[in-house]
């Protein structure tokens, strides 16, 4: 039996952008069974996936001793191809037929893209997420179908990516107005709720699906928004996966390198020089601009 290990990275947005590469990988073996290692937060991400036989979790542990307890679980194996995103020597230390280790540092173009160049691909695959029934039943009664949603993310891994709180809750005003019906997603844990609270203080009466889901429901409740609109971050990248009409709303990040990748996309830079716009210039209206044009285009295709 042909095996493939893929190793990934533990932080969602760059989880999903390597789906892509994942993707990828699953034509070029189509027999071959995958052992996929992951940090925890991202091992839902791969609960349905084709050809899966094993998820392994990666707990970062001190003098990178993660690696050395990783290849004591593989090293048995013969592998024919090793795959790191990690830039860990590990794929150096099996046995395997074929190995990439992609090196990791500002290139230019897409991270997506990149990637794909690292293991030879003409052309990346766009990322893809695996839906479980069980979760996407769930979904339904959680997010009837007689009503459009729209999800709010009003977090982001580093403060100065947030929109406003006020700037949110003006656009859910005027999304309102066409028919869409807000409803708030971030993280779990005491910080991405700290993040939060601004946003629900200013939108008190918005559904609130944030903090309280694992990652396999989440992708699920995103699949049944007909639009999102959030900052750049790992549930950006999810809706973008998903092929929910995704608005990026982009400051200090570099959208020409981490823009999501999906059927529906639309990017909105910060005022301000690539990579470092104020996300306290960009106006709700601007973005409700954006983000109505997308949606109504999503709809008549």
């Amino acid at each position: 039996m042909k095996r493939v290990l893929f190793i990934t990275a533990h932080r969602l947005g760059d989880a999903v952008i390597a789906m892509g590469v994942l993707g990828g990988l699953m034509k070029r073996y189509p027999h071959a069974r995958f052992t996929v290692a992951c940090g925890p937060a991202v091992q839902d991400l791969f609960r349905y996936m084709p050809r899966c036989d094993r998820i392994i979790v990666v707990e970062k542990k001190s003098h990178n001793r993660h690696w050395l307890d990783l290849w004591w679980q593989v090293v048995r194996y013969r592998w024919e191809a090793v795959v790191d995103l990690r830039s860990s020597p590990l794929a150096y230390a099996v046995w395997s037929r074929a190995r990439h280790v992609v090196r990791g540092g500002r290139q230019a173009g897409l991270k997506l893209e990149q990637q794909a160049r690292s293991l030879g691909f003409e052309q990346p695959c766009r990322p893809y997420v695996w839906l479980g029934q069980e979760e996407q039943a769930e979904a339904v009664r959680l997010l009837p179908d007689d009503t459009r949603w729209v999800a709010l993310a009003p977090t982001a891994g580093t403060e100065t990516k947030i929109w406003p709180a006020e700037a949110f809750a003006a656009l859910a005003e005027r999304l309102k107005t066409h028919g869409l019906c807000p409803v708030l997603f971030y993280g779990p844990g005491e910080r991405e709720d700290r993040l939060a609270a601004p946003a629900r203080a200013a939108m008190p009466e918005v559904l609130d699906m944030g903090g309280r889901y694992a990652l396999a429901q989440v992708a699920a409740l995103l699949a049944r928004c007909s639009l999102f609109v959030g900052s750049d971050s790992g549930l950006m990248h999810l809706s973008a996966a998903l092929d929910v009409p995704t608005v990026g709303l982009f400051g200090p990040s570099h959208a020409a390198q981490y823009s999501p990748s999906g059927r529906w996309v639309e990017v909105i830079e910060a005022p301000g020089p690539p990579g470092e716009g104020d996300m306290t210039r960009l106006r709700a209206e601007d973005v409700n601009r954006v983000a109505v044009a997308l949606y109504e285009h999503s709809r008549e295709r």
